[in-house]
């Protein structure tokens, strides 16, 4: 004997439900590798600061993947990189690095890594002659903080501009239009960073931070800089520095110092306090971002807007 089923409408329709349920997922399951093939097509690129990564991003728009070493308030003079950040770099396509030492006991990792792949310092390509001596200020043979002159950046931000076009020719002509249109960005800034710094009293016009970062920044805009600290933060700083700034400070009446992002704040604050014995009385002007971008979020989490909110902090408290 034979079972035989009647199917009702009501039945033929949970069916056809069912049967169309399943083709949805196995659409949104297509969708989902067609995006996992866009993402593997892309470039994988890990830089070592928030400065690089954000122009790589600028320029490199969708066709790059960027991965960042140091986020916001990580000093890069004494990092040390981690077996995390190994795999980060061992897994790239390209890596970009500032250069000039800037990364300090990376620097050995990233030279033997472009052995087998490409690995570009974006100061790679700028004029010596451009570049301020670190010897002097207890660092090493160059100032690394080019990106403090804007100018200076706009050449290593054409350097990404080059490398990505060898590297992804079929995509040239839109890293050539991103990166014209960043440089005009670029160009911008600089004249309203000039235009801002050259608003204060040249009689006050001078800048006290814990390390000797700003040395670009004081000669493209035409500001005096003093660092307690040298270029990098490895090297120690003494009684007798903290003593004869504290003196220039109050001989120069000095309105203003300033603390860094990257940089415990103590040091000057050792500075404010030596004054104060002294009857003179300093203020902290504000935060500056000096060796990293600020925090997600925050109007400095990009190269422009740290600039701008560098100027601005500054030109406030010591006009």
């Amino acid at each position: 004997m034979s079972l035989r089923v009647n199917c009702g409408p009501f039945v033929r329709g949970l069916m056809t439900l069912s049967m169309l349920c399943m083709l949805l997922v196995l659409a949104a399951c297509g969708s989902e590798d067609n995006k996992a093939e866009a993402k593997e097509g892309t470039i994988k690129i890990t830089a070592t600061i928030g400065m690089i990564s954000d122009i790589v991003r600028e320029i490199g728009g969708e066709h790059v993947e960027v991965t960042g070493l140091m986020g916001p308030g990580v000093d890069p003079h004494l990092y040390k990189a981690s077996q995390g950040d190994i795999r980060k770099l061992d897994q790239a396509d390209i890596i970009f690095y500032n250069g000039l030492h800037l990364e300090g006991k990376m620097t050995d990792i990233l030279e033997k890594m472009g052995d087998k792949k490409t690995v570009v310092a974006v100061a790679g390509d700028i004029d010596k002659a451009k570049l301020h001596s670190g010897k002097d200020a207890g660092g090493t043979e160059f100032d690394p903080h080019i990106w403090f002159d804007v100018r200076l950046w706009m050449e290593a931000s054409q350097k990404v501009v080059d490398t990505l076009k060898e590297s992804d020719p079929e995509h040239a002509d839109d890293y050539t239009s991103n990166g014209e249109a960043y440089l005009a960005q670029l160009k911008a800034l600089d004249q309203e960073v000039r235009e801002s710094i050259s608003g204060i009293p040249e009689a006050t016009r001078v800048l006290v931070t814990a390390h000797d970062a700003f040395g670009y920044f004081g000669k493209a805009y035409n500001i005096k800089v003093m660092g307690l600290q040298g270029i990098s933060t490895a090297a120690e700083y003494g009684s007798k520095d903290v003593s004869e700034l504290r003196d220039y400070i109050i001989d120069n009446k000095i309105k203003a110092v300033f603390v860094e992002s990257s940089i415990p704040s103590k040091s000057m604050e050792a500075i404010i306090a030596g004054a104060l014995e002294k009857g003179y009385e300093v203020q902290i002007g504000g935060e500056l971002y000096s060796d990293a971008i600020g925090a997600e979020g925050s109007e400095a989490d990009h190269y422009i807007g740290m600039i701008r909110h560098n100027t601005k902090i500054i030109t406030e408290a010591l006009k």
